[in-house]
């Protein structure tokens, strides 16, 4: 589904958390897949390294296909007031007639 996009909530169609809804907390468009907030979480093994000296664990999403996902209900989207847009589009005016 190329119309999911983030803080949109969707409810899982198939797979081991069928029924289950969650908000979708980042997209990966190019594997086809949705982290999904409090679904499908693990935990990684870190060895010890320079950058992480102490190792330990560190959890992370794995994606849910967009196939196994329905939408429920779209994330808001603020618009633009009409007064702002209308006040740009005569300050544009007012610059190219200056300009002359």
């Amino acid at each position: 589904m190329a119309n999911l996009k983030i803080n949109d909530k969707v409810m899982v169609i198939s797979g081991d958390n069928k029924g289950k809804t969650a908000k979708i907390v980042k997209m990966d468009r190019a594997a086809h897949k949705a982290m999904l907030e409090g679904l499908e979480v693990r935990e990684r093994h870190m060895k010890k390294s320079y950058l992480n000296p102490k190792g330990g664990k560190k959890t992370i999403h794995v994606g849910i296909d967009l196939s196994n996902l329905k939408l429920v209900e779209a994330a808001k989207v603020e618009k633009k007031s009409a007064k702002k847009t209308a006040d740009k589009k005569a300050d544009k005016k007012n610059a190219k007639k200056g300009a002359k």
